[in-house]
């Protein structure tokens, strides 16, 4: 096995007020069985994991990441993850989805479940688990409605944490062949001198470019 930790440090704060927030992130990066051979023509399927009971994998953040891939390497075949599932149904519902590469048999073992797939030709499937979530928040603003006038006055402030975990599992091998860890920390604003100013850190999207970048870095090594 082998192991390549990389950290992706983005500047805090080094941004103009307008632009956004200050976002911290950090991306682990683990390759267990690096294939040699390319996979031509095969598919990609990114989906999101949604067995937890307090949370879900964002459909937008699954679409943000598909998204970032195909936009840079065109000759990459992503399987558009709400498609996919209806033409699955029901077995890539939370109940049903294989929890580990091995459970893929199980599925090839239905016939029209191994005819579509066969059709698709997936060469890996992605599963992303994960959300981003609001940790604290501080500050006041009070706003008022007098003779000259509407507005607002105040200082408010909170944090975002973006937590996401990609395992690649390639399909013909029914093994999981890397592991990527991603998370963004970010601190947003919200100043108002009669208007209310956010100042918003893109947390999510810092998350989605750190796990986008290198899926296609391993994608785009393999074909």
């Amino acid at each position: 096995m082998t192991l390549r930790a990389c950290l992706l440090r983005i500047a805090c704060c080094c941004v103009p007020p307008l632009l956004g927030g200050c976002v911290n992130a950090t991306v682990d990066h683990m390759v267990f069985n690096s294939p040699v051979d390319g996979i031509g023509d095969a598919s990609v399927i990114i989906l999101g994991r949604r067995h937890a009971s307090d949370y879900e994998t964002e459909p937008d953040f699954i679409r943000c990441v598909g998204n970032h891939i195909a936009a840079r390497d065109k000759s990459i075949r992503i399987v558009d993850e709400f498609e996919f599932i209806n033409a699955m149904y029901p077995w890539f519902e939370p109940r049903t989805a294989p929890l580990q590469p091995a459970d893929l048999e199980r599925l090839l073992e239905h016939a029209p479940v191994a005819e579509k797939l066969a059709a698709m030709d997936p060469e890996y499937l992605i599963w992303i688990d994960g959300s981003t979530v609001r940790t604290d928040s501080a500050g006041s603003m009070t706003c008022g409605i007098g003779p000259g006038g509407a507005g607002c006055f105040g200082f408010g402030t909170w944090s975002n944490d973006a937590t996401y975990e990609a395992a690649i599992w390639n399909f013909g091998q029914r093994a999981e062949v890397g592991r990527i860890n991603a998370t963004a920390i970010g601190q947003s604003y919200m100043p108002a001198v009669v208007l209310p100013i956010p100042i918003i850190a893109p947390v999510q999207g810092t998350a989605c470019d750190s796990i986008g970048d290198q899926l296609l870095e391993f994608l785009s090594q393999h074909y």
